[in-house]
């Protein structure tokens, strides 16, 4: 019969079934007594979501009041936040469902849940870069950067793919504007670019380009002109570490796809959808800012594949009706105590390890001397 496995001479089966009962009963209590403080967490959660919702609710009062109509189609929650197919500002193509799917003010609650897992905390400074792609998930991550009291230095462009804040008159930058003038969020971008291909908008016609600039002007922005991404990436960490004032960034937060921030795009689905800690094989060798905040040590939370990530955190895909606050399994999260979980596996381990000695004593004193072989076999 083939040798399936070995095991130490001295140890009993009851010695074994006693390791086998301290890691079931480690189990059952780290399971049983979660991390305590999750009960702030969730407080925080809905006051992030909340705040959302509030977001959602005056640039949508604003887009019924500026016109043209919401398409009960394209934006059947009536958000007033899906854009168009085609525009003259569009950068590239985007996908109508899950731009459908960030309609929902409890993404800040996952925006919380990120930030906590990156180790962000209250008066850190954290690095920003967002796109007019996805306003609704901007919002979302400003909502839960004011909750949380964190410092952000955000920089946006200002065009967008399909669906997204690609109206001519109701771009990313104005939106973001009208929430700061509103007092609804405490902070706004420290500087712009135009987005798009090369972080220059290349594409865009010439009528595109002049809607896009004067959007830039109005801003009243540090405009970043650089003439391709490469340098974009450059003046962007430059801009970082100016606006960090001498504090550590803590963390990089993108939202889209944004060519300086992901790079090219054979790097763009190369990193993960939410927190990344080490550059992916197939971006290490493409410039951009995620890579080098993330060669730095920094981790990156990276607000892409949306649909994957709703799925993740239990948030519907292409809401019909813009969901409540409070609702989704993102809420029911539970984390495990690290003490908790720490205190059990050294026990386990210090069980194995006595266990184990205390075998290897009793067989030393049975082995006979000429006998050197401390294993044998188990079928």
């Amino acid at each position: 019969m083939k040798r399936i496995y070995w095991r130490p001479k001295g140890v009993s089966t009851n010695a074994l079934l006693v390791i086998t009962s301290i890691a079931m009963a480690s189990l059952i209590i780290v399971e049983a007594f979660p991390e305590r403080g999750s009960e702030a967490y969730l407080q925080q959660m809905l006051e992030a979501s909340t705040l959302a919702s509030e977001a959602m609710d005056t640039l949508r009062t604003e887009r019924l009041r500026r016109g043209p109509s919401i398409d009960p189609i394209a934006d059947p929650s009536g958000s007033g936040l899906i854009g168009v197919a085609i525009s003259e500002v569009t950068s590239n193509s985007g996908n109508l469902l899950a731009k459908q799917t960030t309609i929902n003010p409890n993404w800040a609650a996952v925006a919380i849940e990120l930030l906590r897992e990156a180790g962000v905390r209250e008066g850190d400074t954290v690095a920003v870069g967002l796109s007019g792609s996805f306003p609704s998930m901007n919002i979302a991550v400003y909502a839960a950067l004011t909750t949380l009291r964190i410092k952000p230095i955000p920089i946006s462009s200002v065009t967008a793919s399909q669906w997204g804040a690609n109206r001519p008159r109701y771009l990313w930058l104005g939106m973001e504007q009208f929430l700061h003038k509103r007092k609804i969020f405490p902070f706004r971008s420290v500087a712009t670019s135009l987005g798009g291909a090369e972080d220059r908008a290349a594409g865009v016609s010439d009528e595109g380009m002049r809607i896009l600039r004067n959007a830039i002007k109005r801003s009243k922005l540090p405009f970043i002109d650089a003439e391709n991404y490469a340098a974009s990436v450059v003046e962007r960490m430059a801009i970082y570490g100016e606006h960090a004032g001498g504090k550590e960034i803590a963390a990089y937060i993108n939202i889209g796809g944004g060519t300086s921030s992901v790079g090219t795009k054979r790097s763009k689905f190369a990193f993960q959808p939410g927190i990344n800690r080490r550059t992916p094989p197939k971006a290490a060798l493409i410039d951009s800012v995620m890579a080098r905040f993330l060669d730095q040590g920094k981790p990156v939370i990276h607000f892409l594949q949306i649909n994957r990530m709703a799925q993740r955190y239990g948030l519907p895909l292409s809401p019909q009706t813009r969901p409540p606050v409070g609702t989704g399994q993102v809420f029911l999260l539970q984390r495990y105590d690290t003490s908790l979980t720490a205190v059990a596996l050294f026990i386990l381990i210090g069980s194995l390890f006595l266990f184990i000695r205390s075998g290897r004593g009793r067989m030393a004193l049975q082995t006979a001397p000429k006998d050197t072989d401390n294993f044998e076999p188990t079928v």
